[in-house]
């Protein structure tokens, strides 16, 4: 997917993961009582912070990574019916590994 956002200085641009609808007992939940998602793909990233010299400050993480980040963290974006999140690199808690 070719995503037409490209976050600026340290933020990156994450697709939230919707949760199970269904619990493990069958209960089917509905959109009122679902937790936030904590977990995503990042889809872009920034260029990073400058440091006093003026040179880039590297990211930690790259496009296509799964990560986890603060519940409440953000900035949510809605772009042709998609949820986005715009984050800064220092709300991201963790990068899943396989």
């Amino acid at each position: 997917m070719s995503l037409n956002l490209k976050p600026l200085g340290s933020r990156v641009v994450v697709e939230p993961l919707e949760e199970n609808e269904v619990t493990a007992g069958g209960i089917v939940l509905p959109e009122t009582a679902k937790e936030k998602p904590q977990k995503g793909v990042v889809l872009s990233v920034g260029p990073g912070d400058r440091d006093e010299n003026g040179k880039h400050i590297a990211m930690d993480v790259k496009e296509g990574e799964t990560v986890l980040f603060a519940k409440y963290g953000g900035t949510e974006v809605k772009i042709e019916g998609k949820k986005y999140l715009i984050l800064r690199e220092s709300d991201l808690l963790a990068i899943v590994t396989k």
